[in-house]
């Protein structure tokens, strides 16, 4: 007789593919919609999921954790970052959680470099006056629409993991020196590969560099790691982009400071309040803003689901599921 298969509950329209292979696998229960459940729907959902799928836009706290039912053992979460589950709280409750690590590091390297590009060059401004409305183009001008070369400058990663390794090899194809920093040097061969410099000094860094690309993750060491204090310590002529969780920088004083021309411009995918934007960054031509699309690939989203599917399969079968979070890893 063979075991009954577990019931997962799925917060978020997934890609076709994904939904068949879990509805195939186990007793899975879809979302109708595509769009976030409510704290009392995700209450209802943990009392009586063994498993739920959320995604970065569920809020998963201690309050609502105190909600999950006896069956619930397993939080299979579609994304890599976890700073919307309360870890450490899961696990103190017997639940697991695991994430999707490694399957979007080249598509959010991409999206990175592609900001990188768009605020020093003034892409999406220049796009604007072509097709925005405003039809000001009178023709090519030697002093009109001037940006900033990238060749040559120096680009300082925060978090050189493997998505800062990953755009550290991009940028260096483009010339530009990369610099680091880091909770922990990288070994040396890395270092090496990439002709990286690492500050285990962020201020010194920040001081230093043309552009700065957040790409560390969001956790309780890293909220406002760049803050009003630090922003200051860039230069006016410096960039900054943000392909990481907005959280990481204080966006209010990232504001001010566009506002008041104290820095050349900024490349946002993610912002603090998600879905809300800052209004001062809506009508500011030194930033380039994009929906979180860093991770919006055909390919990467079916990596992400068939990372939870193996998730859910291996935890259901008895064994370690492999990409398991630990509050200590956090």
């Amino acid at each position: 007789m063979t075991a009954p298969k577990p019931l997962v509950i799925v917060t978020r329209k997934l890609p076709d593919i994904i939904e068949t292979r879990l509805r195939e696998l186990f007793d899975t229960r879809l979302a109708e919609g595509d769009e976030p459940m409510s704290q009392a729907q995700l209450g209802e959902a943990m009392s009586q999921a063994d498993v739920l799928v959320p995604t970065v836009t569920d809020r998963i706290d201690a309050r609502l954790l105190a909600q999950a039912g006896e069956k619930l053992r397993l939080i299979a979460n579609f994304g890599t970052g976890v700073d919307n589950i309360d870890v450490k709280t899961a696990n103190e409750r017997g639940i697991m959680v695991t994430n999707t690590p490694g399957v979007l590091t080249e598509d959010t390297a991409d999206m990175t470099m592609a900001l990188i590009l768009a605020v020093p060059r003034r892409l999406t401004e220049g796009a604007q006056i072509i097709s925005g409305g405003k039809r000001t183009w009178r023709g090519w001008s030697p002093t009109w629409m001037l940006g900033r070369r990238i060749f040559g400058k120096r680009l300082g990663i925060i978090g050189m993991g493997r998505i800062g390794q990953a755009v550290a090899k991009r940028a260096a194809a483009f010339g530009l020196q990369i610099h680091y920093h880091n909770r922990k040097r990288v070994a040396p061969e890395i270092e090496a590969a990439l002709e990286a410099t690492y500050w285990d000094s962020l201020d010194q860094m920040l001081a230093r560099m043309d552009i700065i690309s957040v790409n560390c993750p969001h956790t309780p060491a890293t909220y406002h790691l760049l803050s009003a204090r630090r922003l200051k310590l860039l230069r006016e002529d410096a960039y900054i982009v943000n392909t990481a969780r907005g959280e990481i920088i204080d966006e209010n004083a990232l504001a001010r400071m566009l506002e008041a021309g104290e820095l050349a411009g900024a490349g946002l995918d993610v912002f603090e309040n998600e879905p809300a934007v800052n209004p001062k960054f809506l009508n500011n031509d030194r930033v380039v803003l994009l929906p979180h699309m860093g991770s919006a690939t055909v390919e990467g989203r079916i990596d992400m689901g068939e990372k939870v599917i193996i998730n859910i399969k291996t935890f259901a079968d008895g064994h370690k599921p492999p990409d398991r979070v630990l509050p200590s890893t956090l």
